[in-house]
């Protein structure tokens, strides 16, 4: 019978030899066949730590450099079609074939027209191949002095009752990116009836876009007429207000308004009638 000696030995040797397995494994390959990205500085090839996007900052009339870089990891050439999505980009090849396990570089250039008005633009480059598409973004940042305008636009509201909905328009009216918040707010003869943020608005909103919204309010009043108010607010720049009128079912008001205005006569008719009866001599055969 072995030992308690022994079989520990041979446990220890079993766990080592596992363990050199386990290292000896192939590490899990990037099954994509080639890699774009904004190219890092030295020779080495982009990787996490590097940028994922391009950011790129210049005054107007002037002409900002950087690179592009496509990496091919395989064992074959690759050919990627290179192009940018922005007036303003040029690209040194529109297309570039790197060797298997290599990486190629492709300068580009960034144009910043002059008289062009201070702000956030935002563009991208595209890189297609071998059924891979990969956009790589780019902001450009016309330096100049910050103008953040934000409004909001065409409030009013459609339907009624549980089928109510509010619309607007949100407009970014400056020359910077910026994070909008919204509050809407209802209030009604009979006091507020609405008060939560907005949903569906957009984290960023670039300058001069602007965005169509719609909020569902399935609680609306279905008789009170109400002003439905809008405020936006974003980091830097002045609050925005808006508001639009709802009146719920409008053609019931007429109605109700005519058959007050009607019983009221009636009544008052009535009331004279009585009177007149009630005066002696008054409404007595001759």
């Amino acid at each position: 019978m072995p030992s308690r000696t022994t079989c520990t030995r041979a446990a220890v040797t079993a766990a080592v030899a596992a363990l050199c397995a386990l290292s000896a494994a192939p590490a899990a390959a990037d099954t994509r066949p080639w890699s774009a990205a904004p190219a890092p500085g030295g020779t080495r090839g982009p990787g996490a730590e590097d940028r994922s996007s391009f950011f790129l900052e210049g005054g107007p009339g002037t002409v900002i450099e950087d690179r592009l870089t496509v990496v091919n990891p395989g064992g074959r050439a690759r050919t990627v079609a290179l192009r940018g999505t922005g007036p303003w980009i040029a690209l040194a090849a529109r297309r570039v074939t790197v060797p298997p396990r290599t990486r190629a570089d492709v300068p580009l250039t960034v144009t910043v027209p002059a008289g062009t008005a201070p702000g956030d633009r935002h563009a991208a480059v595209v890189a297609t191949g071998d059924g891979l598409r990969i956009r790589v973004p780019m902001a450009v940042r016309v330096s100049g002095p910050a103008l953040p305008a934000l409004t909001v636009e065409h409030v009013r509201v459609s339907g009624t009752g549980g089928a109510a909905v509010i619309r607007y328009a949100l407009v970014n009216r400056g020359n910077t990116t910026l994070a909008p918040r919204l509050t809407i707010r209802a209030k009604g003869h009979f006091g507020e009836v609405l008060n939560r943020v907005a949903r569906g608005v957009p984290a960023e909103l670039a300058p001069g876009s602007a965005v169509r919204l719609t909020e569902k309010w399935p609680d609306a009043p279905r008789l009170d007429p109400v002003e439905v108010r809008i405020t936006a607010r974003a980091p830097g720049a002045a609050p925005a207000t808006a508001s639009g009128s709802y009146t719920p079912l409008p053609w019931l008001l007429p109605s109700v308004l005519t058959g007050l205005g009607l019983a009221g006569a009636g009544a008052a008719g009535r009331l004279l009638v009585r009177r007149r009866r009630g005066r002696p001599g008054v409404g007595a055969p001759a």
